[in-house]
């Protein structure tokens, strides 16, 4: 059964399972698509994955700051 990708959206800040060489498990997503760009927020590092190795890599999708202000 495949796996299913989270609703995410641009400015989205995800979380994968394995460290980026510089060390970094965060990623902001700068592109939607057939393909998904994320930029690495340690290193500045630009990639591109496919929605399907995206979703196995995904850990999760962190809550925006902005928008948590905003509901409290």
């Amino acid at each position: 059964m495949p796996t299913m990708l989270p609703e995410i959206r641009i400015d989205d800040t995800v979380r994968l399972r394995k460290p980026h060489p510089c060390g970094g498990y965060e990623w902001k997503v700068f592109r939607l698509g057939a393909d998904i760009g994320l930029e690495c927020l340690q290193c500045g590092r630009r990639v591109m994955l496919t929605r399907r190795v995206l979703a196995r890599r995904l850990k999760m999708v962190l809550p925006d700051a902005e928008n948590e202000v905003e509901t409290t």
